[in-house]
């Protein structure tokens, strides 16, 4: 039987809290737990992450796996991002858009430097769509 030492969302629709518990590897995130070491509230600055340390080290050391998450915020490294699907959604098109017309500029500016002609319409189209594709690698 693998143990886990993770986070299980409480709290209502928008703001999330969380309890430090030992569960079962399997076992659903909210679902049955062994133990609750602690707590960690991102939206209240006073009381925002506490945890029984004694009780932590004693499930680690009986051999429960530590999460990423749980590992950070005893490291006191762990950052919450809010989740916010409109906002990323209009940053990722104007990141496309200024990728776009940097790409634009670069050619001109190589054709430029060369001293060549400009290159048809369709030869700008097929550079802009392999630098897209080495970046997205």
């Amino acid at each position: 039987m693998s143990l886990t030492i993770r986070l299980a969302r409480i709290g209502r629709k928008n703001q999330p809290a969380y309890k430090l518990v030992v569960s079962n590897t399997r076992d659903k995130r909210n679902g049955k737990y062994l133990d609750i070491l602690g707590y960690f509230n991102p939206f209240d600055p006073e009381k925002k992450f506490s945890y029984d340390k004694e009780r932590f080290e004693k499930w680690k050391k009986n051999g429960a796996l530590v999460t990423e998450a749980v590992t950070k915020l005893i490291e006191n490294k762990y950052q919450y991002i809010e989740y916010s699907p409109k906002k990323t959604k209009g940053e990722e098109e104007t990141k496309k858009a200024e990728i776009e017309t940097e790409i634009v500029g670069n050619v001109a500016e190589e054709e430029k430097s060369e001293g060549k002609e400009e290159k048809p319409e369709e030869e700008k189209e097929e550079i802009k769509e392999e630098k897209t594709e080495e970046e997205s690698k």
